[in-house]
């Protein structure tokens, strides 16, 4: 009297990782999931490689959490698969402050973010 199994997130063609909690804000992160954004997996790897953005190495390691994901767990082939999605999301956000002159207070956000990638297997065109 088992409970029944959850349905797929995602398609039968498709693996997914989260990475939660990442120490910069969602637009910056943005910016670095436009990057690899339709690529296939090899060459969004080796463009984070070699970004000079900090947030690149983390999103590099989603990425090749994705890629395992597919691999082990879905059965699927590593070398037809491309980013078929990567979006960001707000995470929490510590406030700081500054005191500053006559008395006030300046406010300092310090913003979290985090990033999903979805990567899709594709068939090769002839």
């Amino acid at each position: 009297m088992g409970k029944e199994k959850n349905p797929r997130r995602v398609a039968d063609n498709e693996a997914m990782a989260k990475l939660r909690m990442l120490r910069t804000s969602p637009q910056k992160l943005n910016l670095v999931a436009a990057m690899i954004r339709g690529k296939k997996v090899d060459k969004a790897l080796s463009d984070l490689t070699f970004s000079k953005k900090r947030i690149a190495q983390d999103v590099k390691k989603c990425l090749q959490s994705a890629i395992a994901n597919a691999e082990n767990n879905h059965s699927l082939d590593v070398d037809a698969l491309i980013v078929a999605e990567a979006w960001v999301g707000k995470n929490l956000v510590m406030k700081r402050g500054r005191p500053r002159a006559r008395g006030r207070y300046g406010k300092i956000m310090k913003p979290f973010s985090e990033i999903t990638i979805t990567v899709r297997q594709v068939e090769e065109q002839a």
